[in-house]
C-alpha cells in the first residue's frame, strides 16, 4: 500500500512563504505516476486540487495559486513539494498531498477530481495571517 507522509505546514504571514513536503513510500512502477496537492477549507465538502505534477513532469495548477504556487519532486520521485509564495489568509487550509495511476492525466484538477485519487497523506495545516 502506497504511503504518504505530509509535512512543512504550520503558520505565515501573508506575503510570505512556505514549503511542503511529501513523503511517498511503497509506489509500484506504476501506482504514483501522478502527485498532487489537494486543499480541505470547510469540513464535509470535497477537497479542491491545487497543483498536479506527472510522471513526465507536466504540472497543472488551480488558477487561485498560478504565479504563487510551483509543485515539484526530487531526482528519484519519492518526495513531492509545494513552494508556496505571496501567500493570502485565504491559502488557509489543511493541505493533502495524493498519488494516483493515471488522475492527473484524467481529470485534472476538476471539480469531482479528488474522488479519483487513489493514495492520500494525513494532511498537514496552513494558516496564513493578514
Amino acid at each position: 500500500q502506497v504511503q504518504l507522509v505530509e509535512s512543512g505546514g504550520g503558520s505565515a504571514q501573508a506575503g510570505g512563504s512556505l514549503r511542503l513536503s511529501c513523503k511517498l513510500s511503497r509506489c509500484t512502477a506504476s501506482s504514483c505516476l501522478c502527485m498532487g496537492w489537494f486543499i480541505s477549507q470547510t469540513p464535509g465538502k470535497e477537497r479542491e486540487g491545487v497543483a498536479s505534477i506527472d510522471d513526465d513532469g507536466k504540472t497543472t495548477y488551480a488558477d487561485s495559486v498560478k504565479g504563487r504556487f510551483t509543485i515539484s519532486t526530487d531526482s528519484a520521485k519519492n518526495t513531492l513539494y509545494l513552494q508556496m509564495n505571496s501567500l493570502k489568509p485565504e491559502d488557509t487550509a489543511m493541505y493533502y498531498c495524493a498519488a494516483d495511476r493515471s488522475a492527473c492525466r484524467d481529470y485534472g484538477l476538476s471539480p469531482q477530481a479528488s474522488y479519483a485519487w487513489d493514495y492520500w497523506g494525513q494532511g498537514t495545516q496552513v494558516t496564513v495571517s493578514s
